[in-house]
């Protein structure tokens, strides 16, 4: 072999080596960024995690919070609001009456006709629409003005067969925000939640304000009660089953209510209903205990909400705030490495990744999960490998199985302070025989979050089972609310009205 010749060779074994040399480089690099996101994973799911041990300490922080709330005003973040509402509908009742829900995201107005026996409810005409999003923070004026005209365009639609001429029409207005009641047509606005900011309305009598709009627009209409979203779930419930004590919603936000013994609301001594007993609204979304798991993205995220140190259950299990969990992690994990490829400015913008998607990525069946593709390329990022989609699905995972299991230790805490978990609850004056009788209790479920995310749902009703035990869960039956909060609300009318 020539000089020359040995001077290539040796040229290409260089270059060889040196082309090796940079595959090593990069391949160690790919290995250190992937090790850094799958860190970023281990330390979400330890800050998640949510063993039986830890959500039994939140069913006694929930059973505890209720007690001192109903003990006396401000004792306790939860609010534990009288309704008013104390004798459910027994299916008897007759006649046509109207249903507004102004709810998180989206208002619907139904009409219900019932014919005097349960298995006669009639829904008709039910009309579902998104809120416009200059109305959350404009003026009341402005928002139950649109709410009127709706509500008027509603009734042009019907014709003249479902109401006579001459006739007032009784009018259940859904309101899915903390109220303070006077009675059950009458309650002042408390705080807005869910992204609504209208100042000038808090401490208003929110049903005047709808009333007052109605007047102005001609329309022969009563509202003839205000009613909480749960409350209107839980009077669905008990009017198909009469064993329905708790209701719980899924959706935009949180929040629950549930049957309780006059005599046990301490605050309101000298309290009389017929029934003995009241509907008391928690608002549980500002439920708070250092047992609940909470981590730096939670924090963060809490931190520049536009109501921070407030609502922080409703923070870690409601539609609003999922997918913003979710959003963080991925944006913190496209920072610290470059698997999502090229950085994007979508990924960085707050709430654009919509809990829905997250619902949609977590239970893509595809086996190229080309569902959490589309999403993520929707986020700006694309042409990401398999390995980073399932990632992804990972992470939705994690988040949404803890909002699962802590909503299921949030019903459980309920349950504890009722009697209904087997353990007689932290009631007093009840006998050891009361104590051991299980009885059977039904919870009414609504919301989009509950009725459209399997997943959620799943985890939920699993750990119920895993704090109750299979013995005392066999007692307690979880049921779907479809649309339960308008329906339920308008029978609670049909009963006032009976």
């Amino acid at each position: 072999m020539g000089k020359v010749a040995v001077a290539f060779a040796a040229a290409a074994v260089v270059a060889a080596c040196s082309v090796a040399a940079v595959m090593v480089r990069r391949r160690v690099r790919s290995r250190r960024k992937w090790r850094t996101v799958v860190e970023i994973l281990k330390e979400l799911e330890e800050g998640c995690n949510t063993p039986v041990g830890r959500l039994r300490q939140v069913v006694d922080a929930m059973a505890v919070e209720m007690h001192a709330g109903l003990a006396s005003e401000g004792g306790s973040k939860l609010k534990m609001l009288l309704t008013f509402v104390h004798d459910l509908p027994k299916g008897t009742e007759k006649g046509t009456y109207y249903a507004l829900h102004l709810g998180g995201s989206y208002f619907r107005i139904l009409r219900v006709h019932l014919g005097g026996e349960r298995s006669y409810l009639d829904v008709q005409d039910v009309e579902r629409h998104p809120i416009p999003s200059h109305l959350m923070n404009s003026t009341s004026e402005i928002l139950f003005n649109f709410l009127a005209f709706s509500m008027e365009r509603f009734i042009e639609k019907e014709g003249n067969g479902s109401n006579s001429q001459g006739v007032k029409r009784e009018l259940a207005f859904t309101f899915s925000f903390p109220v303070k009641h006077s009675s059950i047509t009458s309650g002042v606005l408390i705080k807005w939640t869910k992204g609504f900011e209208i100042s000038e309305m808090v401490g208003k009598d929110i049903a005047e304000c709808l009333q007052g709009a109605l007047n102005r627009r001609g329309l022969d209409m009563h509202v003839a009660a205000l009613v909480n979203d749960t409350v209107g779930a839980l009077s669905l419930g008990y009017y198909h089953d009469p064993d329905t004590v708790v209701a719980v919603v899924f959706g935009t936000g949180s929040n629950a209510c549930y049957l309780e013994r006059t005599d046990a609301i301490i605050k309101s001594q000298g309290l009389l209903t017929t029934s003995g007993s009241m509907v008391v609204n928690m608002e549980w979304g500002n439920f708070w205990s250092s047992h609940l798991p909470r981590t730096s993205y939670d924090i963060d995220l809490d931190a520049e909400s536009s109501n921070p140190n407030d609502m922080g259950f409703e923070k870690m299990i409601s539609g609003m705030y999922l997918g913003e969990i979710v959003r963080r992690v991925i944006l913190r994990m496209s920072q610290e490495s470059d698997i999502f490829g090229p950085s994007s400015s979508l990924l960085s913008e707050p709430y654009v990744l919509r809990t829905n998607s997250v619902s949609a990525m977590h239970e893509d069946e595809t086996l190229e999960l080309q569902e959490v593709a589309r999403i993520l390329k929707d986020l700006g990022v694309s042409e990401v490998p398999l390995k980073v989609r399932k990632l992804v699905v990972k992470v939705c995972d994690v988040v949404t199985r803890r909002a699962g299991r802590l909503a299921a230790a949030g019903i459980a805490g309920i349950l504890k302070k009722i009697g209904r978990d087997g353990s007689g609850g932290i009631t007093s004056g009840r006998s050891r025989s009361e104590i051991q009788m299980q009885k059977r209790t039904v919870v009414a479920v609504e919301g989009g979050l509950y009725m459209n995310y399997t997943m959620f749902r799943e985890y939920m009703e699993e750990a119920l089972v895993e704090i109750l035990g299979e013995e005392v869960s066999r007692y307690v039956v979880v049921k779907a609310m479809e649309d339960g909060s308008s329906i339920g609300s308008a029978l609670l009318v049909a009963s006032l009205q009976s």
